[in-house]
C-alpha cells in the first residue's frame, strides 16, 4: 500500500509532564515517549503545546539562549526520525524573522517537515501570551505520509478566527490539537463543548492532546480525547495522570474514524478538585528540589487537610507537622491535631510558643503601655508560630506549606508574615465550605496515586467543631465573620462572577454584610499580593486571573 491511499494511522497520545525551562530533560522525555509509541506501532506521536519549553515559559523566552536551545532539541529530535519510527507533532518555542513564536513542529524522515506558528494568542485570565509572543499567520494542512493534517494550537480552537475551517477547507482530513489547558472546575466538559463546535463547522474529525502536571499556580490535567466527525466521543484519556495512548484510526468512505483508544472515567467534584490540589502541590515541591515539608498543625480543618495533600502527595516520611500551642489551644485542639497525625503517619513535634510571645510582650511592653490588648498581641501569637516554622525550614530545608483558604484570603484573615508565611499553599483557591466537603470526601477515598494511607485520616471532631483561630478566650470565626456558607456565595459572587452588590442583596443576603464584606475584599489586597502561590481550582483565582490594584478607593453603593 502506497503512503497515499493508505487506509490507517496509529497516533500516539503523549499526555505528559514536561518541566519548564529544563530543555534537556524534556527532550529526553520526549525521546523515550518515541520509543515507546514505537514498540505499540504508531506512525505518529502528538505532545503538547510548548513541550520542549515546558508551558507556561513565560518570559523565559525573551532570553535568547533558551530560544536556542529550544530550537537545538527539536533538531535533535527531527534527527531521530531517520530511523523510520513515528513522526513527531511537538511545541516549542521560536525566533522567527517577524519576532518569537509559539511553534509547532512537524518531524520526520530526519527533518523538521514543516513549522507552524499560532495565530491566536490568548491574553486573559492565566494567559498573557501576546506580551511575549508575535502572531503567526493561518497556513493549510501538512502532508504526513500521505495524510493531510491539519494543527490548529490550543487557543485557535476556543475562538472563531476561522483557523479551523481554513484548514478543513484546504483539503485537511484530521485536526491535530496540541494543547496547555489549565484545570478549573468542569473544564473538561467546556473542552468537549469547544471541540464539538469546531467539528460541527469544519466535518472533521479532532484530536485534543492536554499536558499534565503543576506549574507554579496552574494544574494541567490532561484528559485529552477525540470526537469523531459524527460527533462522537472516539477516545477519552485519564485525569491528572501522565499517559501515552496509541489510537487506531481508519479511513472510511467519509474520512477518518477513530476505532480504537482508551474511554477512561472522568472525576467528578470534589474527587477533580482535591486531585488538582494534590498534583499541583507534589510537582511545586518536587519541581523545585525540595526533599521535605513542614506545616503548623492546629487541630483546625484547614492545617489537616494540607497535611493529608501533603501525606498524599510526598509521603508521610516527607511531611513534618507541628503543633504550636499558647494559652487558648483548646485540649480538642491539642487532642485532634495528634489524632490527624497519626491517621496519616507523619511527623509530629510539639514547639509551645508562651516564651517568644511573652517576649515579643516584654520587648513591647514600654511602647505599649496604656493601651488595650487586641489583634496586635493575637497577631504577635501568629508571627511567632510563623517564625518557628520559617526556621525549621531553614535549619532542615523542608519548604513551609501555608493553610489558608479563600473564603480568609479574601477578606484578610491571615497574618502577614504570621500564618502566611510559606512557599506554597495547597488549598489557597478553595472556599472553607470546599475545604469541608474535600475533608469529608478523602476520609471517604484515596485518590490513584496517593501516597497516604487509606480511612479517615482527618479526624470527625475537626470536621463538625466550630472553626477558630485561638487567639483569645472562646473565640470563633463566627464572632468576627458572617457564616461560611453566607461569607463564601457573597465572595463568589464579588470574586468569580463580578456581581454587583445590589444583585448579591437581591439573592436574599444582608446589605450591610455584603458592603462590609466587599469592603474587606478590597482591603486586603496588600496581603494577597504578599501571600504564597497556590493552586488554581476555580475559574478566578487571586494572582493571575484577578488582578486588582492595592489602592483602591472605589466601594459599590
Amino acid at each position: 500500500m502506497t503512503e497515499e491511499n493508505r487506509q490507517t494511522l496509529r497516533i500516539a497520545v503523549a499526555q505528559l509532564n514536561p518541566t519548564v525551562g529544563d530543555v534537556a530533560g524534556n527532550l529526553a522525555l520526549a525521546r523515550e515517549a518515541r520509543k515507546d509509541a514505537a514498540r505499540e506501532g504508531a506512525d505518529l506521536i502528538v505532545f503538547t503545546e510548548l513541550f520542549i519549553s515546558g508551558y507556561p515559559p513565560e518570559d523565559l523566552v525573551l532570553k535568547p539562549a533558551f530560544l536556542k536551545a529550544c530550537l537545538k532539541a527539536v533538531e535533535d529530535l527531527a534527527a531521530d526520525t531517520a530511523d523510520g519510527g513515528p513522526g513527531v507533532v511537538i511545541g516549542f518555542p521560536r525566533q522567527g524573522k517577524e519576532g518569537r513564536h509559539n511553534a509547532v513542529a512537524l518531524l520526520d524522515g530526519g527533518k523538521i517537515v514543516a513549522i507552524r506558528d499560532k495565530v491566536d494568542l490568548p491574553n486573559y485570565g492565566e494567559f498573557d501570551e501576546k506580551r511575549v509572543f508575535t502572531e503567526g499567520s493561518i497556513s493549510g494542512p501538512y502532508n504526513f505520509r500521505g495524510i493531510r493534517i491539519g494543527i490548529p494550537i490550543c487557543e485557535e480552537i476556543w475562538n472563531d478566527m476561522g483557523v479551523c475551517e481554513t484548514l478543513a477547507e484546504s483539503g485537511a482530513e484530521i485536526l491535530i490539537v496540541p494543547n496547555g489547558s489549565p484545570y478549573y472546575r468542569g473544564k473538561v466538559d467546556v473542552r468537549h463543548q469547544v471541540a464539538l463546535r469546531q467539528v460541527i463547522e469544519s466535518g472533521l474529525p479532532l484530536l485534543f492532546a492536554n499536558q499534565v502536571g503543576g506549574q507554579d499556580e496552574l494544574v494541567f490535567d490532561g484528559a485529552s480525547f477525540a470526537l469523531n466527525a459524527d460527533n462522537s466521543l472516539a477516545f477519552q484519556m485519564s485525569q491528572f495522570e501522565p499517559a501515552i495512548a496509541v489510537t487506531e484510526w481508519k479511513r472510511n468512505g467519509e474520512g477518518w474514524r477513530c476505532t480504537n483508544g482508551p474511554m477512561s472515567r472522568i472525576p467528578e467534584k470534589e474527587e477533580a478538585d482535591y486531585r488538582a490540589c494534590l498534583l499541583g502541590f507534589r510537582d511545586y515541591v518536587n519541581k523545585n528540589g525540595f526533599k521535605s515539608v513542614v506545616l503548623g498543625l492546629s487541630g483546625g480543618i484547614d492545617s489537616a487537610i494540607c497535611a493529608a495533600i501533603a501525606v498524599d502527595a510526598l509521603g508521610e516520611e516527607r511531611v513534618r507537622t507541628v503543633m504550636l500551642p499558647y494559652r487558648y489551644t483548646s485540649e480538642d485542639s491539642f487532642k485532634d491535631a495528634a489524632d490527624c497525625a497519626r491517621a496519616l503517619g507523619c511527623r509530629y513535634d510539639i514547639v509551645p510558643i508562651a516564651e517568644p510571645v511573652d517576649g515579643f510582650s516584654s520587648a513591647l511592653s514600654e511602647l505599649f503601655e496604656g493601651t488595650d490588648e487586641g489583634i496586635t498581641e493575637e497577631n504577635l501569637q501568629s508571627r511567632a508560630r510563623g517564625t518557628i516554622l520559617m526556621a525549621i525550614s531553614n535549619k532542615f530545608g523542608s519548604m513551609v506549606v501555608t493553610t489558608g483558604n479563600k473564603s480568609e484570603m479574601s477578606v484578610g484573615y491571615a497574618t502577614l508574615y504570621g500564618d502566611m508565611n510559606g512557599g506554597f499553599n495547597p488549598i489557597k483557591d478553595l472556599y472553607k465550605m470546599q475545604v469541608y466537603a474535600l475533608a469529608a470526601w478523602r476520609n471517604e477515598h484515596l485518590p490513584p496515586g496517593a501516597l497516604g494511607p487509606t480511612g479517615e485520616v482527618i479526624p470527625k471532631n475537626i470536621i463538625s467543631k466550630a472553626p477558630s483561630a485561638e487567639l483569645r478566650p472562646n473565640q470563633t470565626d463566627q464572632d468576627s465573620l458572617p457564616p461560611y456558607p453566607v461569607l463564601d456565595d457573597i465572595l463568589e459572587c464579588l470574586v468569580e462572577m463580578e456581581m454587583s452588590t445590589e444583585e448579591i442583596v437581591e439573592r436574599g443576603h444582608d446589605v450591610a454584610t455584603v458592603h462590609r464584606i466587599e469592603h474587606l475584599l478590597y482591603l486586603a489586597e496588600y496581603k494577597r499580593r504578599q501571600s504564597a502561590p497556590g493552586v488554581k481550582i476555580t475559574k478566578k483565582n487571586f494572582g493571575r486571573d484577578r488582578r486588582y490594584p492595592i489602592t483602591n478607593r472605589f466601594r459599590d453603593r
